[in-house]
């Protein structure tokens, strides 16, 4: 068989096999929602969040030790190893019966999402520089595992439960899982080839060398946003659409999966494009995409009411009539009549349906004010006292409150501009992570493994630690949409840093053309140029 034809083999395998990796990484997404949406453990949302990040924390921090590994036996064999191990744990996860064990078990299969750094090692050695950008991208494709867990597993769930009937068959969910991987560990060995990298043999010093520059570490913080955010969105999104819309499980996880699968699809087209146009270009777009949308889900749904403009008595006078809209007072000194109309009183929020406002689809903020008499003071000189209706007769002083003035302000947050939103997120999300990665066989061709490892620890450990964070500023500010204000700062903090990245460099490299960019005027000819080369 050609190397050629080896190595569409391999990068299949590879995709195929990462698939039900990250299936069975995400698992505890839906498991662990089901269980306490169904009372059969008492946890409270910081228990909830510590179980759903454990199997990333597991698969995060031992990417690294699994990226060098792979570089120095290759791997074919520490795929297979790997999968084999996180299967047993997932089998023995179905007979948790407390926390603690499903803590321990969540240990365990964490291990499937270190395949990630394994894939990436194996996969690159058998493509040329060129085409490893769309290599990478393709194997990436495998994400999509998380949107067939997201999809499937609930629907698995409530067949083995028999509806709800009988909830101790969840034990079967993970006992599924356990011989899917197993099978496709086996079948993994049987059908790829074993290939290291050339320098499988330096001293580990050498090997490690890499770690100390700082690039290795801007594209951790890219992928700490892109992986980490689409792994903990994955997680976060199922009981978020289930608490804040009021989904069943099923619908949620169907939700969620608008979000997954497009990202684990599209890091295909992102490794076709960094190909093309160069991952920087490609991250640029990305990054920007990451701010704009983070920033428009930060609105959650509203219903405010808050103070408007009222009416002031112009002279000191007494009130000749009065009815539900207008006040008529006849001023003191002069015998001048004024007219008092109140404004919009057929806008308050209790005269309309709030089923019928959630049922209109609006994308702007809607607002309506109005106006009602405040009444007479019964004690004129405490300005604490009760209040009675006005009547004719009455009299009012100089710039008294006639009239109080409302603001009512609705937002809907629809669900269907919420997914669309997030759709777009996941797509550019997938094109990133492709895109981050096309970057590690450029500048580290014989490094991938563990300078890959080491990309892959930064970005799971933020879908390790983002649903803390989530769900620590959800307890703290009652508000679901704290977690796009703080995805909002990430993606801005990454997309300075590699403006300021890039500046330097072409200040340091090319000190004429950030002239040309900074002064030029408008009869100035554009200057196309290629990808940059190395930066710091």
């Amino acid at each position: 068989m050609t190397d050629q034809r080896k190595a569409t083999v391999v990068l299949t395998a590879n995709t195929v096999a990462f698939a039900v990796c990250f299936a069975c990484w995400m698992m505890n997404a839906v498991l662990i929602t089901f269980l306490t949406t169904n009372g059969i453990f008492d946890w409270s949302s910081g228990q909830m969040g510590m179980l759903l990040a454990t199997p990333v924390l597991t698969g995060s921090l031992l990417r690294l030790p699994v990226g060098m590994l792979a570089d120095r036996f290759g791997g074919r064999i520490i795929y297979t190893i790997l999968m084999l191990l996180a299967a047993l744990a997932l089998f023995l996860n179905s007979f948790a019966s407390n926390y603690f064990h499903f803590l321990l078990a969540a240990l365990g299969f964490g291990l499937a999402g270190a395949s990630f750094a394994v894939g990436v090692a194996y996969t690159s050695i058998w493509f040329p520089k060129e085409k490893q950008g769309t290599a990478l991208g393709i194997f990436g494709m495998g994400n999509a595992g998380t949107a067939l867990t997201l999809m499937f597993a609930p629907t698995l769930l409530k067949w083995l439960t028999d509806g709800g009937a009988h909830l101790e068959g969840w034990r079967n969910l993970p006992r599924f899982y356990a011989a899917v991987l197993a099978a496709a560990a086996i079948i993994f060995y049987l059908v790829t080839y074993t290939k290291k990298p050339a320098a499988a043999t330096r001293p580990m010093k050498e090997r490690l060398a890499p770690l100390g520059e700082v690039r290795v570490w801007r594209f951790g913080a890219y992928y700490a946003l892109l992986f980490g955010g689409f792994v903990a969105l994955s997680n976060w999104l199922v009981p978020y659409y289930v608490k804040a819309y009021g989904f069943t499980l099923a619908t949620a996880g169907f939700y969620a999966t608008i979000f997954s699968l497009p990202s684990g699809l599209f890091r295909a087209v992102g490794g076709w494009l960094s190909d093309r146009v160069g991952a920087r270009a490609v991250m640029n777009w990305v990054l920007s995409i990451c701010c704009i949308t983070t920033f428009l889900l930060f609105f959650p749904k509203m219903d405010i009411l808050t103070p408007g403009e009222g009416i002031l008595a112009k002279a000191p006078g007494t009130i000749v009539s009065i009815n539900d809209k207008e006040m008529v007072v006849q001023q003191d000194k002069s015998g001048k009549t004024d007219r008092y109309v109140l404004a919009g009183e057929d806008t308050r929020p209790e005269t309309h349906s709030s089923t019928g406002r959630d049922a209109q689809v609006s994308v702007m903020p809607s607002s309506s004010s109005w106006q009602e008499w405040t009444g007479k003071r019964v004690d004129p000189d405490d300005a604490l006292s009760p209040t009675r209706p006005f009547k004719a007769g009455d009299k009012v002083g100089m710039r008294d409150l006639l009239a109080r003035g409302s603001t009512h302000i609705y937002f809907q947050a629809n669900v269907y501009i919420f997914t669309g939103l997030v759709l777009l997120l996941g797509m550019s999300m997938g094109i990133g992570m492709a895109a981050v990665y096309k970057h590690i066989p450029t500048y580290f061709p014989q490094d991938v493994g563990i300078v890959g490892g080491l990309v892959g620890v930064i970005g799971g450990l933020g879908g390790f630690v983002f649903p803390i964070i989530f769900g620590w500023l959800l307890s703290v500010f009652g508000i679901w949409t704290t977690c796009w204000i703080f995805l909002f700062i990430v993606s801005l903090g990454c997309l300075v840093w590699m403006k300021f990245v890039l500046r330097r460099m072409m200040k340091e490299q090319a000190p004429e053309l950030l002239e040309h960019y900074e002064k030029r005027s408008a009869s100035s000819a554009p200057i196309v140029t290629g990808e940059p080369g190395a930066v710091k």
